[in-house]
């Protein structure tokens, strides 16, 4: 999530608030050549720190080449460190960028390292490292990817009422058929009880078909058919709605954020949020 930017309000023309503002449209803007650069990087910095933390999870690897491994990691925590302290100090309020999101993530990636330093036995905290790769998301920051990143959000916050009652139907029918399936089958032929019977009926249904339950009768073998049937069905309705939604769009959104509310996307030729009514800062794009 953006933040905005300390020389929005109050500056005072100094060169800190001026170096605060440039740094800012660096880290959190993806619009400029810098921005899509930095994000490039952090993301092939991401890649590699991730790789090295699963390198280092293998007892042959790790025996071999230890020292290696843990130069590397010292110098990627060294490096998110580095970043951590530049995104806190380039926004108006450090303390609601470490509470979000991503601010939580880069502060578990870089913790684990420390702890170990005052917490010789704290080496299983190394998987919390992982984590790492959550931030690969940064990478829909990018204005090459931004515009299909808001229309698939847009969509599915469209579409999620139609989602949620498609589905609620989806279980409605999976209970009554495995209900149906327990009374043909029953438990001489592996249905035990209905809650074994739904189990089978949803795996039956997404068409996953694990093999340890299968109907004996002809019945059931009927019924099976016509749920591998309508599974096919189902798995296409959910697609069908989202991609009406994606079509019925028409938008080019932005990482343009506003200073007051931190509305994201807003619209390159904005004067005032659409949001919070607040007067936006001119917008540095390529």
């Amino acid at each position: 999530m953006n933040l905005n930017v300390r020389p929005n309000e109050n500056d005072d023309g100094s060169s800190g608030a001026a170096w605060r503002h440039k740094l800012y449209v660096i880290i959190f803007e993806a619009d400029t050549p810098a921005g899509k650069w930095f994000d490039l990087i952090l993301i092939a910095a991401v890649l590699l720190s991730v790789i090295t933390v699963i390198l280092d999870s293998v007892a042959s690897i790790a025996l071999q080449y230890q020292t290696i491994l843990k130069v590397l990691e010292w110098f990627f925590t060294i490096l998110f460190t580095i970043e951590y302290i530049a995104r806190l100090s380039c926004v108006r309020h450090p303390t609601r960028y470490a509470r979000s999101f991503f601010g939580i993530i880069d502060l578990l990636t870089i913790l684990p390292s420390y702890l170990e330093l005052f917490l010789p036995g704290a080496h299983f905290l190394t998987n919390v490292r992982l984590l790492r790769l959550l931030r690969i998301f940064r990478i829909l920051k990018l204005v090459s990817f931004i515009n299909e990143y808001s229309q698939l959000g847009s969509a599915l916050a469209a579409s999620r009422r139609k989602i949620m009652i498609f589905l609620s139907v989806v279980l409605i029918v999976t209970f009554l058929l495995g209900t149906l399936m327990y009374a043909v089958e029953g438990p001489a032929n592996g249905f035990t009880s209905i809650p074994v019977s739904v189990y089978w009926a949803i795996t039956t249904i997404t068409t996953v078909g694990f093999g340890d339950i299968s109907p004996k009768t002809d019945l059931g073998r009927l019924i099976t058919s016509l749920m591998m049937l309508l599974g096919w069905g189902i798995l296409a309705v959910p697609t069908g709605i989202i991609s009406a939604e994606i079509s019925a769009q028409k938008f080019k959104p932005t990482t343009r954020t506003c200073p007051t509310c931190l509305t994201e996307g807003l619209d390159e030729d904005a004067i005032y949020c659409k949001n919070c009514g607040a007067a936006l800062p001119p917008y540095e794009h390529n």
